[in-house]
Parts: structure tokens; sequence; C-alpha cells
């Protein structure tokens, strides 16, 4: 229990940290209260999501709820509540979990990890940094096998393959890439369905499939740009993750050393 409850720690402190990280720009005023980058990090709970990134009408729901939500805080505020036993409690909880988050946050900064620990997991872990072959791949995705080989001969009849392939992309492909000219980017054979990416495999850089691919999602033609042979990721590479792994383990260890020698010094009763 205590090893999950650390871990939950880890994942606040993590979003604590993003949240810190973020330039303090203003988005909105309520009343002379700034709204921050800060606060809406905070409030989305995920330091993955880049909230400038998202679509300008998501960004506008997610403003209007802070929003909504700061204009009740004013009012509440306002009120005989900050007098109430239960908002008094409350409060002094809220300030103990933040002195524990500004605590831990402080504690993790004390952590460091030797250059000589970097390179000894890397050599005692090579496995863990394999990378398997990679594509990098343009496709046309439609609703029947007619239209993709109506397409194929077309394609069979260009001057500039590549070229086509993306003005077709764009103009006939169902699929979500579409736009981008079916650019699909750099992937692993595994991320793609098998049949997808049995065929890209298969083809010869700078050319595409002669006949459609049948996937759960459609008929597809598949143009391949690049391939990349299976390797191992140098340990310049991987040191970032190495780094951040050995570091949360060894942030996880302190605050058990930690929490094993508070419980023995302190008075706990269980009721």
């Amino acid at each position: 229990m205590i090893k999950k409850t650390i871990l939950s720690m880890v994942l606040s402190l993590a979003v604590a940290n993003s949240a810190v990280a973020v330039e303090n720009k203003v988005y909105a005023t309520v009343n002379g209260d700034k709204i921050t980058s800060q606060s809406i990090a905070i409030a989305l709970k995920d330091p993955k999501v880049k909230f400038d990134s998202l679509p300008k009408d998501t960004q506008k729901n997610i403003l209007d709820r802070i929003i909504e939500q700061k204009l009740l805080s004013q009012k509440a505020m306002k009120t005989d509540v900050v007098n109430d036993k239960m908002y008094k409690e409350t409060l002094e909880s809220l300030k103990q979990d933040l002195a524990l988050q500004v605590w831990m946050q402080q504690l993790s900064k004390e952590i460091k990890i030797s250059q000589k620990e970097l390179k000894s997991f890397y050599d005692k872990n090579k496995k863990l940094f394999k990378v398997g072959e990679q594509l990098k791949a343009r496709h046309i995705l439609v609703a029947d096998e007619k239209t993709a080989k109506d397409l194929i001969k077309v394609l069979k009849s260009s001057k500039n393959l590549k070229s086509k392939f993306i003005s077709l992309a764009k103009e006939k492909s169902t699929g979500p890439s579409g736009a981008n000219g079916g650019d699909l980017g750099w992937f692993p054979l595994e991320k793609m369905v098998p049949e997808f990416s049995k065929a890209a495999s298969e083809l010869k850089v700078g050319t595409a499939s002669l006949t459609p691919v049948k996937t759960q999602f459609g008929y597809h033609i598949i143009y391949l740009e690049d391939k990349k042979k299976a390797t191992t990721a140098t340990f310049e590479n991987a040191q970032l993750q190495i780094s951040q792994k050995l570091g949360r383990e060894k942030f996880i260890a302190e605050i058990q050393s930690i929490v094993d020698g508070l419980k023995k010094k302190a008075k706990i009763v269980y009721k």
C-alpha cells in the first residue's frame, strides 16, 4: 500500500513540476484575478497536454470552465463559509498537502545520478534499448477495392510517383492523414495492423503497392518513403530515459526510507 501511495505522490509531483515549469502567461482575468498558464496546467491535470496546441474551441471551453469556477469561488469567499468549521479544517489539510508537494519538489532536486550509474545501467540492460525496424510511409485509404485499383492505375502512369501519390492522398484518402498527403511519419512495424505492416515492409523505398491492401479500416495504397533497420539506441540517446528512470527509483527509495523512519518514531492509533 505504501508503495502505491508513494507512486501516487510521484505522479502528483510530476504534475506540480509541470505546472511550475510552464511560463506564467495570463489568458484571462476575472474581476482582477488572473487565470494563468500555471492554473490551466493544474486544471488539466496532465503534463502531456499542451494547452496552446489544443484546438481553439477546446481552449475556449476549458478557459470558460475555469472562469466559471473562478466566479463561483469569488462568490463563495464573500459569504460566511470562511468561518465554517469544515472550511477551516479543509484549509488546514490543503496547507499540509501543499507543504508536502513543495517539500517533495525540493527533495527531488537533490537526487543526483552519476555518469557511472547511467553507463552501468545501460551496459547491463542493452536489450531494453533495442529499436525494431521502422518505416516511413504514406497511404491512401478508400472504402472499396475498385476505387483503390483505379487509383493504382493512375499512379502507375504518373511521371512523378511521390508527387502524384501526395496529390491523390489529399484528394481521395478518407483517412485523417489525407490532408497531409497521407503522411504517416516514422513508425515501428508493430504499431500498424499486421496486413499493413507486412505489405509496407515488402516494398522497396520509393515505390508504391501495386495491389490494394485490405485491413479492417478499408483498402490502402502504400508508398514507402524510407526504412530504418533494427538497431540499439546509443548510450548518448538513452541517457535521458535512464536518468529519469533511476532518478524516479532513487526518489521513491528515499521517500520510503523517510516514511519507515517516521513510522518508528510516530504514535499511530488505528480506530
